[in-house]
């Protein structure tokens, strides 16, 4: 009976996607070097893995594309990064104008409603 070496196999793969992953990652950051757009047969070329493992790691598929976002740009046309606690502070304050908004409408709503309410009663 022969005995079981999977475990070899196993550890084997292992080391190799590991060793794949880091050639990916080297290659966005080489690729960030650059200011063209790059596609996942590029990265695939640059880290010498192929486009079907690219497209089973969806977090560097999510680099990527958010590498290849055009950079927002302010009126005066220089380069605009948002930070995530600023994204957060924004929406933040979206939620209370929307509050407030919300409240300003009640408050219409029940003022057209006894402005009614007396132009029937005057009617009457």
């Amino acid at each position: 009976m022969r005995t079981d070496n999977t475990h070899h196999l196993l550890t084997a793969a292992r080391r190799r996607s590991e060793t794949a992953r880091q050639r990916a990652e080297q290659a966005l950051r080489k690729l960030d070097q650059t200011t063209q757009a790059a596609t996942v047969s590029e990265l695939a070329r640059t880290a010498g893995v192929s486009r079907s493992w690219l497209y089973t790691q969806p977090d560097l598929l999510e680099q990527l594309r958010v590498r290849n976002l055009p950079p927002k740009t302010t009126p005066t046309g220089k380069s605009l990064r948002v930070s995530e606690a600023s994204l957060k502070a924004r929406l933040q304050l979206a939620h209370q104008r929307i509050q407030r908004l919300s409240e300003e409408n009640r408050q219409l709503r029940d003022r057209l409603a006894r402005a009614h309410g007396e132009l029937r009663q005057t009617r009457l």
